[in-house]
């Protein structure tokens, strides 16, 4: 909005006239553009379906460890029970060696030592491991979404307590085509 200051007879007036043609020159125009390209890209573009790839493991890959980390229903069922109803944030911890074997505490301590300790001793020992790190093996953990975090938290003590130096989870990956 422009004012005029000053003018014939000393009045002084606001000049209220905004020059619109530029602004409908711009809006016209781009509604063409939208109105040729919106068809033309809905014709071009069909739906579009995101491959999903199946995962490989390499040869060369070291050995990570699995484990799953859930707890019991709340009348202490495990998965794979018959009447199994869920798991529940008040059941019991449960964690399976490999997503197979279900360990205890000491049990997933043991096992986790043995099996770091055959893979250091097949690599050549600990030095040979420290000259390539992407050698060393890590421990992915999948949970589940009801696990309470001191299930989760008590694998993690044990298998760093075994030797383990990196831990990571695994999440279940979600079909971007469903």
């Amino acid at each position: 909005m422009a004012i005029s200051v000053g003018g014939a007879g000393g009045e002084e007036k606001p000049m209220s006239d905004i020059n619109t043609t530029p602004l409908v020159d711009v809006m016209l125009v781009l509604l063409i553009i939208f109105l040729i390209a919106v068809p033309i890209a809905i014709q071009q573009i069909a739906k579009l379906k995101v491959p999903i790839m199946v995962s490989q493991e390499s040869k060369d890959k070291v050995e990570n460890l699995l484990l799953t980390v859930n707890t019991s229903d709340d009348h202490g069922r495990s998965a794979g029970d018959p009447d199994f109803s869920g798991a529940s944030r008040s059941g019991d911890c449960r964690v399976y060696f490999n997503n197979i074997t279900a360990v205890d505490s000491r049990e997933l301590y043991d096992l986790s030592f043995k099996r770091l300790d055959a893979i250091v001793k097949r690599a050549g020992g600990p030095e040979a491991l420290r000259a390539s790190p992407e050698k060393v093996p890590q421990v992915h953990i999948r949970g589940d979404v009801n696990a309470p975090w001191r299930c989760v938290a008590g694998a993690i003590y044990t298998v760093q307590t075994a030797g383990y130096p990196t831990v990571g989870f695994i999440s279940t990956p979600v079909d971007p085509n469903a």
